[in-house]
């Protein structure tokens, strides 16, 4: 199979032409539910790593952008950050399937743009929250050719699992276990697609490893595992990284007030991980069976196989009980493991990806080609296909020779979340799907917003919460993120010329005026801003005197200090439990020679320059 490799600078080719002299590969997408990558789950499913990771590329730097379900897999089917989409919670009033359909997504997400361009389109599993049993016919998910969507309230429960098939009543497979019973669905929607001439797309979504959801009263307990699992990892112990329950408390705002785990719960903690990985081992089964019948059917050698999950997963980290929602590494920093066609065979890339890129990639592929860079419009796809332009991700480099350059490669990941925060377990949240977010059954003030960094000489995590709290993580460093930069405790226990201090060669403060500036610009962009960040700060110059402004480092420049000193700081007003532009302070910078922005000026800026407490 020959494919078209197209980099930035190199002129744009009619998907009309392209198409004509490629075969339209199949896309499998595998996704599972809150699967972590730093409690090394994925050195517990040896078949994965045989037909996938030793087999396709893995990306190591992968994130989500939002650490929560429903908004997370709206950013999945949208190539939209969960501020445009305004999908933000698992229920109503921010999110759920509800918020879904009013907000025009039914109509306008991948499914059905993959249908314009020639594909058949299958999905089984979890779609989204609040896709029910009483709701499942009022407004049907389009877009597919073939559906078994699992439905609330019983999604989660891994022994009574409801599906409905293609907007039928409601099917109940009570004494099944829920994750065989989507292997077995997808095998059926395999053979269909294959008997059909069209090139196809199948979305596989099984529950595992999330837990085991019992509702009114809600409890949420440890995943249930398939009985020839059970003897299985009765050793484990969840990693002693450093967050593992630390002795001094870390991280800000309702986190910084954790009390310590003691060992009852520790034992606890340790046997629900143990709990997720028995779980993950009939979705390793299913990569398996999958991989064989692509391989009997002989498509393999024409079929992308994408392996992620929604979002990641704390246990014990930073004293927390099991769950997610927070922006710390263990929640956005999740599996992606791609196989295919042209993908180098057991390499660990070292692009920087996310969610928001994954409808852009699969929609290149479909076009017929597999284009490596991120400046690539599908000029020519039918009119219900968005342009890239209408995106806020980019594609991500699947080929050998497509890997990104200097000048294209992107490292930055935008993260926010709204709402609040529940711990999950015997020890974690108990009450009502109802109220989760409207009392303090979970951790109130949970909004924040997020930006990681990575970069030649700085990996980075930077944090602003609808408190006004800040967080600063040196994650090269500090792997575990638990010296926060800008806590006056730890900063006074470092030394004037701690290389702490210093980030790619300069002071933390003229660093934070940058990282300050680029979240303002992410924290509300659209299409090419989210891509192209930097170009809102430093609008492309003929002047040859003005550096061209594409990482951190170029951007780290001395004679910009004092236009960062002056941009204004990202704040919030108010905690919201949704995305209330409003609630946010200021949205707008003032780009490079444009008039520079005077914080000094502005009485509403509260944070002032960072040089007043760093």
């Amino acid at each position: 199979m020959k494919f078209l490799s197209i980099l930035l600078g190199a002129s744009m080719l009619a998907i009309a032409s392209a198409t004509s002299s490629l075969s339209r590969p199949n896309i499998i997408m595998i996704l599972t539910d809150d699967q972590d990558v730093h409690m090394h789950s994925l050195d517990y499913m040896p078949l994965l790593q045989k037909h996938l990771m030793h087999e396709g590329t893995t990306f190591t730097r992968h994130f989500c952008t939002i650490a929560l379900c429903c908004p997370s897999r709206a950013t999945l089917l949208t190539g939209k950050a969960a501020h445009n989409t305004n999908v933000t919670d698992i229920i109503t009033p921010h999110g759920g399937y509800p918020k879904w359909v009013s907000e025009g997504h039914n109509d306008n997400y991948l499914p059905v743009w993959l249908q314009a361009l020639g594909y058949d389109t299958y999905y089984v599993g979890k779609l989204f929250n609040q896709h029910d049993v009483d709701n499942y016919d009022e407004e049907p998910a389009k877009g597919w050719t073939q559906s078994d969507f699992l439905l609330d309230p019983y999604t989660y429960q891994y022994e009574n699992a409801h599906f409905s098939r293609n907007g039928g009543k409601p099917v109940s497979y009570k004494g099944q276990y829920s994750p065989d019973v989507t292997t077995e669905k997808m095998h059926e929607f395999l053979d269909m697609a294959l008997d059909k001439e069209e090139p196809f797309f199948l979305g596989v979504a099984p529950i595992a490893p999330h837990a085991n959801m019992i509702p009114a009263p809600l409890e949420a307990t440890p995943p249930v595992y398939a009985k020839r699992h059970a003897h299985l990892f009765k050793d484990y112990k969840i990693p002693r990284t450093d967050n593992f329950n630390p002795d001094t408390p870390s991280g800000v705002s309702w986190v910084a007030q954790l009390p310590q785990l003691n060992d009852t719960v520790i034992d606890y903690n340790d046997e629900y991980q143990r709990c997720r990985l028995r779980a993950l081992q009939s979705v390793d089964e299913m990569v398996e069976s999958l991989v064989h019948r692509l391989k009997a059917a002989g498509v393999m050698d024409n079929t992308y196989i994408f392996y992620t999950t929604d979002n990641g997963y704390h246990i014990s980290q930073h004293r927390m009980h099991p769950g997610k929602e927070c922006g710390f590494d263990t929640d956005i920093h999740i599996p992606l493991i791609v196989r295919g066609p042209g993908v180098a065979r057991g390499v660990k890339s070292m692009a920087v990806t996310a969610h928001s890129d994954l409808a852009p990639t699969f929609l290149n592929l479909a076009s017929g080609a597999a284009f490596g860079g991120d400046d690539i419009v599908l000029e020519n796809a039918p009119s219900a296909v968005p342009r890239l332009a209408d995106l806020d991700g980019g594609v991500i480099p699947l080929l050998e020779d497509t890997q990104p350059s200097d000048s294209t490669k992107t490292e930055h990941v935008n993260i926010e979340f709204w709402g609040n925060a529940a711990g999950e377990g015997k020890y974690g949240f108990h009450g009502d799907w109802g109220v989760i977010n409207t009392t303090v059954n979970g951790y109130v003030n949970n909004t924040y917003k997020g930006l990681r960094l990575i970069g030649e000489g700085y990996n980075l995590y930077y944090t602003v919460w609808c408190t006004n709290e800040h967080e600063l993580y040196n994650v090269e460093r500090d792997p575990g993120q638990v010296r926060n930069l800008l806590s006056s405790s730890v900063l006074n226990g470092l030394t004037a010329s701690s290389d702490l201090l210093r980030i790619a060669g300069r002071p933390l403060a003229a660093v934070l005026d940058r990282l300050d500036a680029l979240m303002m610009v992410l924290k509300s962009c659209k299409g090419d801003v989210c891509r192209h960040p930097w170009d809102s700060l430093h609008p492309k110059s003929r002047s040859s005197k003005v550096p061209v402004v594409n990482t951190l480092v170029d951007a780290l420049d001395e004679q910009f200090d004092a236009f960062y000193a002056g941009q204004p700081k990202v704040r919030f007003d108010k905690c919201e439990l949704g995305y209330i532009p409003s609630s946010e302070g200021p949205q707008h910078v003032s780009p490079f020679g444009k008039g520079n922005y005077n914080a000094a000026n502005d009485d509403q800026v509260r944070l002032g320059h960072w040089s007043e407490w760093v």
